[in-house]
């Protein structure tokens, strides 16, 4: 009833419990580890195959041969395990092992590789706490299947494939690492290389007035203005002497006209043209062109170029002829000072124009330096930023195909097997025992369930404590029950219900 579910029981009152219902709790646990047992047998066999894979460091030290790939190991195997787990790769390995041969024509395919999928188990190893190392040291490898053999040869499948895709992708990011580097080694190179030209013919263009040279043209031009002195000094000499010699000749043939000794003289007209043309030559070494004195004796040059020629004309063929007058050794020394002095000064002139141009050339240089100096800096800074880039793009190209060398060569980061996929000698599911135990465990609570469910059911008094629960009255005192005769005839029925625990008559106030 209602009112008796409510009363607290106590110790006593279950124990009262277990007396009356004792046969049919040991019966359900009796039969409840055979029946677990059975379920075992009759529940299919699952087996598991694992496999430890560690992650060998690199041989050769990163300062050495830096890695390409920066990826930490977990992040690396959490994109291989999404990688692997795929159906591309998974579908392949149910078709070669055969596995679920009953639902493999029944069911879609997306549902077995699914059901593959939650039978494989890929767990990272913690890296130990002393060492201080955070990385990845390993990885294991599960599969859980119905058949041991397939369960081995899918887990060395995986196994297989987890270090291929590893060690391809790592050597793939090499390969792809330098095949785009050495593309953009080739355009800095063609960069640099243009560079080089534009810098080159600069260089060819402005030699001599590069920023490099400009202390050196300061130094020219300076000895130069030195040249430039000593050259007019000698020059002014020279005019000076033949100036000297001109006129002391002139003298002298002026004195030899006046005594007669050059009156039977017939080249006396071709000596005066000559004395005549060395003025000139003199005069011209020191005046201008429009100068009076040099436009009146190249008058007189030509005047007397013509008388002679005329003169010449009218001479009979025999007059030639005619012993020529020798002139004193003096006036022959002083032609000679005279011509002299003309070489000199024809060399010095010469030597005078030379040093001016050279001087206005490195004078030029200096004043376009500032100009040119920016220019050249302009097209170095360019050179100089490329070369950077080209030697940079060189570096890192020789160290990705280093890398992918170590990588090929196994002397990189790569996974190693230390304990290959195991052959399950027992399956991990079902375990007998532990059903055999359930069924024990379940058939006694079985039993005490149906044993209070059963209790709580029955509405019937059973105790001293149920009367005065239900009555709400004290007991006074109890009458034993007495037994009726056994007779053949009806009996009298006992004055409390059959099923109470306890027999008597209890009075009430």
């Amino acid at each position: 009833m209602e009112e008796n579910s409510k009363r607290e029981l106590a110790l006593a009152d279950y124990l009262r419990m277990f007396r009356r219902h004792w046969a049919m709790i040991a019966i359900l646990a009796i039969l409840g580890p055979p029946t677990g047992y059975v379920i075992s047998r009759v529940t299919p066999s699952r087996y598991v195959s694992q496999t430890l894979v560690l992650v060998q460091p690199p041989s050769v030290p990163s300062t050495m041969v830096p890695q390409l790939d920066t990826t930490s190991m977990n992040q690396k195997l959490v994109s291989l395990k999404q990688q692997i787990l795929s159906r591309s790769n998974l579908e392949p390995i149910i078709r070669k092992f055969a596995l679920f041969p009953k639902d493999v024509n029944k069911k879609p395919m997306d549902q077995l590789v699914a059901r593959l999928q939650e039978g494989i188990e890929v767990t990272p190893v913690a890296p130990i706490a002393e060492t201080g190392n955070k990385d990845l040291p390993g990885f294991s490898i599960g599969v859980t299947l119905d058949n041991a053999h397939k369960a081995q040869d899918v887990c060395s499948e995986l196994t297989s494939m987890f270090i291929a895709a590893s060690n391809g992708d790592t050597v793939d990011q090499s390969n792809r690492v330098t095949e785009f580097l050495t593309q953009q080694l080739a355009q800095a190179k063609s960069s640099l290389d243009a560079q080089d030209a534009k810098l080159a013919a600069f260089k060819s263009h402005y030699i001599g007035s590069l920023p490099d040279d400009e202390q050196a043209n300061l130094n020219l031009l300076t000895g130069l203005t030195s040249q430039l002195d000593t050259a007019n000094e000698a020059l002014s000499r020279a005019q000076q002497d033949k100036s000297y010699a001109t006129s002391m000749l002139s003298e002298q043939l002026t004195a030899l006209r006046a005594a007669g000794s050059l009156g039977q003289d017939p080249n006396a007209e071709q000596q005066q043209l000559a004395t005549l043309k060395i003025q000139l030559a003199s005069l011209e070494g020191s005046y201008t062109s429009d100068y009076p004195d040099v436009v009146k004796t190249k008058a007189d040059v030509a005047a007397l170029e013509k008388k002679i020629a005329t003169e010449k004309a009218s001479q009979s063929d025999d007059d030639s002829t005619k012993p020529a007058v020798i002139e004193p050794p003096q006036i022959t020394q002083l032609r000679a000072q005279v011509h002299e002095a003309e070489q000199l000064i024809a060399a010095k002139t010469r030597e005078q124009e030379q040093i001016r141009q050279q001087i206005v050339l490195y004078t030029g240089r200096v004043q376009q330096s500032p100009v040119v100096e920016e220019q050249y800096k302009e097209l170095t800074r360019g050179y100089q930023t490329a070369l950077d880039s080209y030697d940079a793009l060189l570096k890192e190209r020789n160290d990705a195909s280093m890398s992918g060398d170590l990588n090929r060569q196994q002397q990189g980061a790569y996974f190693h097997v230390l304990d290959a996929a195991n052959l399950p000698s027992a399956p991990t599911f079902p375990n007998r025992v532990l059903f055999t135990f359930g069924g024990l465990v379940g058939g006694l609570g079985l039993g005490l369930g149906l044993t209070l469910l059963i209790e709580m059911r029955d509405t019937s008094l059973k105790s001293e404590s149920d009367v005065e629960f239900s009555l709400g009255l004290p007991v006074l005192a109890m009458i034993p029950a007495v037994e009726p005769p056994i007779t053949k005839g009806p009996t009298t029925p006992p004055l409390l219900h059959p099923t109470g625990a306890d027999s008597g008559l209890t009075l009430r106030a």
